[in-house]
């Protein structure tokens, strides 16, 4: 490992492959929460109005604005609640601010909007020596590789 690899405090930053996977397999989460949510919209019609019952559509801007606001509300709960996504555990990463193990919620919030209005700035992971992306550079957090618990 060379020391443009590790961070300060000996926490090596994650790379792109594995930062990427982390964001597919969370776009997948948010998806599965946006089809459970169709669901029990659906549910909720039938309930109320089983005899003019009809599958809802939904304009492309209704659920444009509610994916942002699912998957800006799942980023920022799980990076101020655990540094640790579903995609970051199953790639074994976590998010943490730059002097602490955890991010706070302001942060945590305007990293999340930051990831969802510009992914691209992940690829940004590629250049930078220290394995930043954009987000990372802006909003003074590193997304490090987590160590497994002492047992």
């Amino acid at each position: 490992m060379t020391s443009s690899e590790s961070a300060p405090d000996g926490e090596r930053a994650a790379g792109i492959i594995t930062r990427g996977l982390a964001a597919v397999i969370d776009l997948i989460v948010v998806l599965v929460i946006m089809g459970a949510l169709y669901g029990g919209l659906v549910l909720v019609m039938i309930v109320y109005s089983p005899a003019a019952f009809s599958l809802p559509s939904l304009s492309a801007v209704f659920s444009t604005v509610v994916t942002f606001g699912v998957a800006v509300v799942y980023l920022t709960g799980c990076w101020t609640v655990s540094g640790s996504t579903a995609g970051a555990v199953t790639m074994g990463l976590r998010v943490v601010g730059r002097r602490s193990p955890r991010v706070g919620l302001f942060v945590g919030l305007l990293r999340a909007v930051g990831c969802v209005l510009f992914p691209i700035g992940l690829l940004w992971v590629v250049v930078d020596r220290r394995r930043r992306s954009l987000q990372d550079i802006v909003f003074r957090t590193r997304v490090v590789y987590s160590r497994p618990a002492a047992t």
